[in-house]
């Protein structure tokens, strides 16, 4: 009899974007505060928000910290003036692996998830280590 051992690593192997993001997206807008983004964020336990704008933007929970160190009141801050403007985006049928190197490569933790024009969800380095740990 012959006993055969899968390892985890194998089990994640061609895993998609799709396979772990997070969804429903989170969308905010660039004339929210800073109060609101976090409320939401704190509402919804996530880390990140897309911002409608064209292109897509992002703000993370980091963004509201470095404004609230900076000495910003975050009730009359808007989201545009912290926001990453410009922000990559993936497809869903990304592999882990792929989007794991771009995330290294670009020095981000966050990115939304897009099948043409329309947002589907994000996913982050905590999604993608989680996965592949």
């Amino acid at each position: 009899m012959s006993v055969v051992v899968i390892s985890h690593s194998m089990t994640t192997v061609n895993r998609t974007v799709e396979d772990v993001m997070s969804t429903p997206l989170e969308i905010v807008s660039k004339d929210a505060t800073l109060t609101e983004a976090a409320t939401v964020m704190h509402d919804k336990e996530i880390n990140a928000l897309v911002v409608s704008t064209d292109p897509p933007s992002i703000v993370t929970s980091t963004d509201l910290v470095a404004s609230a160190a900076e000495g910003h009141d975050p009730t009359t801050q808007q989201v545009s003036d912290v926001m990453t403007k410009s922000v990559e985006t993936v497809p869903p049928e990304l592999y882990l692996e792929e989007v794991a190197a771009m995330m290294t490569n670009f020095g981000i933790n966050h990115l939304p998830v897009v099948d043409g024009d329309d947002y589907l969800g994000m996913i982050s380095s905590t999604d993608i280590t989680s996965e592949l740990s």
